[in-house]
Order: structure tokens, then sequence, then C-alpha cells
């Protein structure tokens, strides 16, 4: 990637970065406060328990950004459109750790683990329709933007339940289900808020590429956290693996590796436990898997900011780049 990432001194940005999660932080507080008022009770409030736990906000945080890029000039027109991202997303995360059983989100139990899957179900359709009564304010083209993103998320998640423990999964299957899954969402956001920023359809489109480079980037990061481990992700490691979900070190790991490497790969997915660590990475590094995942980080971001830059310099552009910087700092 290229170095010469910051023309606001670094400070600068990170200070703006801050003040934009505490500004999305403080409205999804009031979005729980004013539906417990309202007599929404407990399901908002289990809702909030994981909503307002944290998370990076990179989604609503680049809506923000790329309205800014694309010269949109009044914030509170596309404020709403990043919350709904993000309920929209928090909604997804609540259902699929009830999918895979997951007993943490954001360093907090989840909601199924604190509630039980039936509530947790309810809470999750409760955070989608708070994010599509946010979207439908919108022109009928953001909200099909929107819907269209929700469906296939819905679609890869099948296509990834159908791919468990599935050693022939190949390089083709992993990218149709984290583009719809994981890259989707960052693609809909930046094309959406182009939209709402007055930009036409075409570069509204361009910025809408930028955002899927950058969540397969992202998605492929997550993909080598799982492995190595870090504190940072909410989750424990290695989670992946133990769920059998075919992430794309295992996959190209299992295409390059032969014979009696690639028989014990094998055995050790399938029966994946926590003694097993040491071995599994030993077979990804043999195997150069990691380093091919870190060398599609790069290419992906490289990609994604060779698409932002045929945009005009700005202090948002700048903001929007040291994200994109954000992403290979998560592991190195």
């Amino acid at each position: 990637m290229s170095k010469d990432l910051h023309m606001l001194p670094s400070t600068a940005i990170e200070d703006r970065l801050e003040a934009g999660r505490l500004e999305i932080d403080i409205h999804l507080q009031e979005i729980i406060e004013k539906a417990i008022a309202k007599g929404h009770g407990e399901v908002a409030k289990l809702a909030g328990q994981v909503l307002l736990a944290g998370g990076k906000r990179m989604r609503p945080l680049l809506i923000l950004l790329a309205h800014e890029v694309a010269g949109g000039i009044d914030r509170d027109q596309v404020i709403p459109l990043a919350l709904a991202f993000e309920l929209i997303h928090t909604a997804t995360l609540v259902h699929d750790d009830i999918n895979d059983k997951a007993k943490q989100r954001r360093g907090v139990p989840t909601i199924h683990e604190r509630a039980g899957s039936e509530k947790a179900m309810i809470a999750g359709d409760w955070l989608f329709v708070q994010g599509f009564a946010l979207g439908g304010r919108y022109d009928v083209t953001i909200v099909e933007i929107m819907a269209e993103c929700c469906a296939r998320i819905a679609s890869s998640e099948l296509q990834q339940l159908a791919h468990v423990n599935d050693l022939a999964t190949t390089p083709e299957d992993y990218y149709s289900i984290v583009s719809g899954k994981t890259a989707q969402p960052f693609a809909a956001g930046c094309q959406a808020a182009a939209l709402v920023a007055g930009l036409g359809p075409e570069q509204a489109r361009e910025l809408g590429e930028f955002g899927m480079e950058l969540g397969l980037a992202f998605q492929i990061v997550d993909d080598l956290l799982d492995i190595l481990g870090d504190e940072r992700m909410g989750k424990p490691r290695g989670a992946d693996v133990i769920e059998g979900k075919m992430t794309l070190p295992l996959i190209h790991a299992l295409t390059l590796l032969h014979g009696d490497s690639r028989t014990r790969l094998s055995e050790v997915i399938v029966g994946f436990n926590d003694g097993l660590w040491d071995e599994l990475v030993e077979l990804l590094t043999e195997a150069g898997s990691l380093e091919y995942a870190r060398t599609l980080v790069r290419n992906h971001l490289d990609r994604a900011l060779s698409i932002l830059r045929q945009f005009p310099q700005s202090e948002a552009r700048d903001c929007i780049e040291s994200l994109t910087q954000m992403v290979i700092d998560r592991y190195e």
C-alpha cells in the first residue's frame, strides 16, 4: 500500500474519527431510550445490550464520510442512513450468534446466552425493523439498495451454511459468500451515501466499488485474526474454525498442500480443538496461506484507494484513507 495516506495530521484524523464514533453512539443511545419510553420495554433493552456494547462503528463512520467525499454538506441528511445500516448490521450479528451458538459478542455475553434464543431472535427482528424505519425515509432507489443488501446477506448466510466443514470449498465459493455477507453492506452504504449527497448513479456506484474492496479486505483480515488471535475482535480466537467455516487461509492451504500434509490439515479442520492450534498454524505456514491472505488484503486495499483517489482530496477523504489503513493495522 502507498504510505502517503494522511494529508491531515494523524492526531486531527483520530480526533475526527473519535468524534464521529461518539456522535453515532449518542444517536444509538437515543434510539434505545426513546423506544423504551414508547413502551418497547424488554425487547429494546435486550437489543440495546448488544447495540450499545461498543464496536468499531466502521460502517456508519464510512457512510458519514462517503457522503462528505461525494459532496454532501448537510450531515443531518445522512445520519439516519448511517444509523440504519448500523442497526441492520447489529441485527445480523444477533442472528449469527444464535446460529453459531456464540457466547460473546463485542466482549459481552450474547443475547441468547443471557435471555435464550427465542428472545434473541425477537431482539434481532426488532433491530431490523428499526433500521428499515430509518432507511425508509429515503428515495425508493436507496431503499432498494438497502433491501438488496439484506437479501444478499441472507442468501450468502445460507451459502455459508452449505459449506460448513466442506473441504471442497473453492476460492470462488468463498468470495461469493463474503462479497454478499460482509462486503455488500460496505458497498451499499457508500453507494447510498453518495446518492444522498446528490452524486450521479455512475459515480455513486464507483464509491460503492470502493466499499466492496474495503469490505473484502476487512473480511480477510478477520480470517487472519481468527487464526492468529486478537482480543479486540470481541469473540474467542478460532471461533470460525470451530464452527466449521471455511475461511480463506484454510481454503488456500487445502488447495496447495498435497499428500500427508493435506490429509492431516483435513483432519485438523474437521476435528479441531484447542490442542491443535500450533499444528494448524504450522500447516498454514507450510502452504504459505497466511502470507497469501495478507497479500490479498493489500491488493484489495490498493484497489480501494485507487478508486477513492478519483474523488477530490478533502478532510473526509483523508479520514477514509485512515480507516483503510486501520484495516491493515488490525493484524500488523
